[in-house]
């Protein structure tokens, strides 16, 4: 984590309001220090009119309006963006921005995504980026990497802050089961950037010859549902069929519950990332709460994020080597693993450092 000069003595005279984008994430939530008050007040999500709503409740974010920022904007001191603007319009989010300007609100925003995992074209989003990183008035990203990017592509210097846990503090502090080797892989809804058909084939093979070893593999019942969004029952059919090779298990079942997922990581001693594209991760930082080693594609920023094992992977290559590799490296090998006096405060530094970073913009 970048320290932020004064970011732990500052006095708190004043709390601040802040218009978050979303308030209910886990990640926004564990901004806020434990059992203390940072001075910051992130209001609520507020409700749509209409009820549109996905599995999280709070998207799209209903504060991404400029006829919402013109009604409120006495609500609050300072406007942060991290998540929910994927469907809003380029030309919306300038006006946004607009509306901000117009009656003196600063605008934070934390790059999350370079690159839009949902979405197989980029273009959408370096637009939105375009945007929002040369209008931001402060800027904030997780890794020293992303930050690298941000910094050369629109000569803006984030402050780097990491990511805080994810899991909640007894699960944190469980011990872990003695358990045999099981490696995951979880296709979900098979969402853009995930490509797991290569990577399952030399998964197998190399699970096949590592003595005690189990290959998980995890889809969503949704890929075989004829009226989703998500229905692809081919791609569907061939990940089942790996359920055939010796070793490997195939379990189809709707979307985890968080307690449900927790759970599934924990039952890992290593949970594969078959991503062709993408930034950072709260799956891996819920896996280093849990002490389930990663195995990570060389794409985007998560070799930078937490310790994990690497192999090469993206949307132009893909070595099968390296994921041997680093398949056996985590066989032989034992996870790092997050502890909580260390993320608890990991949280009170974060709470700082935002603070200190809100008052920088308003200062302006």
């Amino acid at each position: 984590m970048t320290a932020l000069a004064g970011a732990g003595t500052r006095a708190r005279t004043t709390t601040l309001r802040v218009a978050s984008v979303p308030a209910s994430h886990v990640y926004v939530r564990h901004l806020s220090p434990v059992d203390r008050d940072d001075g910051v007040l992130r209001l609520p999500d507020p409700q749509p009119d209409d009820g549109r709503t996905v599995p999280g409740g709070w998207w799209p974010p209903v504060m991404l309006d400029p006829q919402w920022i013109r009604r409120h904007h006495h609500t609050f001191d300072v406007f942060h963006v991290h998540f929910g603007f994927d469907s809003v319009e380029t030309e919306v989010l300038a006006d946004i921005v607009g509306e901000l300007r117009e009656h003196g609100k600063p605008l934070i925003y934390t790059a999350h995504d370079l690159r839009n995992p949902h979405q197989p074209d980029p273009r959408s989003h370096r637009e939105q980026l375009d945007v929002l990183i040369p209008a931001a008035d402060e800027i904030i990203t997780l890794t020293p990497t992303a930050a690298a990017q941000i910094e050369q592509r629109w000569g803006r210097r984030p402050h780097v802050l990491s990511h805080p846990h994810v899991v909640r503090r007894e699960l944190v502090e469980r011990p872990r089961p003695a358990q045999p080797f099981v490696l995951g892989v979880h296709a979900k809804s098979l969402r853009a950037n995930m490509d797991p058909l290569p990577i399952l084939n030399v998964l197998a093979d190399t699970i096949a010859n590592l003595p005690g070893a189990v290959l998980r593999i995890d889809l969503h019942e949704e890929l075989f549902e004829p009226d989703n969004h998500w229905y692809n029952p081919d791609a569907g059919a061939a990940l089942v069929d790996f359920g055939r090779r010796p070793g490997v298990e195939v379990r189809v079942h709707e979307y985890f519950t968080d307690d449900q997922l927790w759970q599934y990581l924990s039952s890992l001693t290593a949970s594969l990332l078959p991503y062709r594209f993408g930034t950072h991760s709260g799956w891996l930082e819920a896996c280093y709460d849990l002490g389930t080693a990663v195995i990570a594609p060389s794409c985007g920023c998560y070799a930078a994020q937490r310790p994990c094992a690497v192999f090469d992977f993206d949307e132009t290559r893909f070595d099968a080597g390296s994921l041997e590799r680093a398949v056996r490296a985590v066989y032989e090998g034992s996870a790092e693993r997050a502890d909580w006096p260390t993320r608890r405060a990991e949280r009170i530094e974060l709470a700082a450092a935002h603070r200190v970073i809100y008052e920088q913009a308003l200062s302006r």
